[in-house]
């Protein structure tokens, strides 16, 4: 009996640890298969082992607002992505430079960049028309509304596709308010104390300048204030208060003028290569596209912000004369336009861009204009007037 009782212990010891290693293997199996059905029913957008997709994206700014605007953009991407998406911010000249931008995202020497499509203009003068093109009478906002809405993205994807041949898709955002005309050493009465002048502006705005009598030098933003306090120009602009103060355009210029029709819209342009973007779930794409259109929202709200404070600190703090430009100036910028288009409109595509945004400018400029109030009356009714 003993006998039988130790290997019945020793059974029941074999049977126990039999039992608990059926528990460890069942319970194993469970989270394993409940791990596999959380997968099925939760696809993980990340990398393997969960380690997240990296891509690397260098801006065209290397500080100030446009800097910030870009790493909004950037945090908007990674926030969104629950640490599945990662991208990496580069300043300007990190990898290459601002010139080698859309090539070098093109060959996939870096995933993406943020900057505007004047800085690729010399490969195809129609690259201005989604940045710096003509006044329909429009804002950056409509511009945003025809290439979203009016069949610009598809021109835009045209352009880069089959004229350009480039591995890039990319996104628009950022509505700019209208550019100032920019700084001048001297009082401009007129169109007369224009010309002769070296004047920096970039994109097809160059060829308007030119036409009101400017000699036109298309240099980085970086290089604006240092060439004009080295007196190798003479006036310039490069496109609002903020950028332009922390530029230091102060100290080489006290004259500010504000309005103009040479760039009076303007957006950034988001480009990732094109096999690149391809590679990525459809969740990654969709976060992509849609920060983009976030940080366009926020972008208009904080510059509305940070330009008007910082148009008020050039006035008080540096003692720059702020000037609304006449508009006998910018209805002969107007005529300039109807002179500088007829010579690029002989090219099939940039005439039918043209004609896409007159198209949608015509229908929506007349609702905008039909529907908008006097808002300059009531400014001036609780404020009083600008002038």
């Amino acid at each position: 009996m003993k006998d039988i009782d130790k290997n019945t212990k020793e059974l029941g010891d074999v049977q126990k640890s039999d039992a608990s290693e059926g528990r460890r293997k069942f319970l194993k199996g469970g989270l394993a298969a409940a791990a596999g059905t959380a997968a099925a029913g939760f696809p993980m957008i990340g990398t393997a082992a969960g380690k997240p997709t990296v891509l690397k994206l260098q801006g065209a700014w290397g500080g100030g607002i446009f800097k910030e605007f870009a790493e909004d953009y950037v945090h908007r991407v990674n926030e969104m992505s629950g640490g599945s998406l990662k991208i990496d911010y580069l300043d300007v000249g990190a990898v290459v430079k601002t010139a080698e931008l859309q090539t070098a995202v093109h060959k996939g020497v870096i995933d993406g960049s943020h900057l505007v499509t004047a800085y690729w203009y010399s490969k195809n003068p129609a690259a201005s028309l989604f940045g710096t093109g003509p006044c329909w009478g429009w804002t950056a906002n409509q511009l945003l509304g025809w290439i979203h809405y009016g069949g610009g993205k598809e021109l835009y994807d045209e352009l880069m596709t089959e004229i350009l041949q480039l591995d890039i898709v990319g996104f628009f955002s950022g509505p700019m308010p209208a550019q100032p005309l920019g700084w001048f050493r001297k009082e401009i009465g007129g169109v007369g104390d224009m010309k002769g002048l070296k004047y920096r502006t970039v994109g097809l705005a160059a060829n308007v300048m030119q036409e009101l009598g400017m000699s036109v030098v298309q240099l980085p933003g970086g290089e604006i204030q240092p060439a004009m306090e080295r007196g190798l120009i003479d006036a310039a602009e490069f496109n609002n208060p903020t950028s332009d103060k922390d530029f230091g355009m102060q100290d080489v210029a006290k004259h500010y003028y504000l309005a103009s029709f040479h760039q009076s819209q303007e957006s950034f342009e988001i480009i990732f290569n094109k096999k690149k973007y391809a590679s990525l779930s459809p969740e990654h794409q969709a976060i992509l596209r849609y920060a983009s259109e976030a940080a366009s929202s926020d972008m208009s709200w904080k510059a509305q912000h940070r330009y008007s404070n910082d148009l008020i600190a050039l006035k008080k703090e540096h003692g720059v004369k702020v000037h609304r430009t006449d508009k006998a100036i910018m209805k002969e910028q107007l005529k300039a336009w109807d002179k500088v288009l007829p010579k690029f409109m002989k090219d099939p595509f940039f005439a039918k861009v043209v004609e896409s945004q007159k198209e949608w400018m015509k229908r929506v400029g007349a609702y905008e204009l039909t529907n908008t109030p006097d808002y300059e009356g009531a400014y001036n009714h609780y404020f009083g007037s600008l002038t």
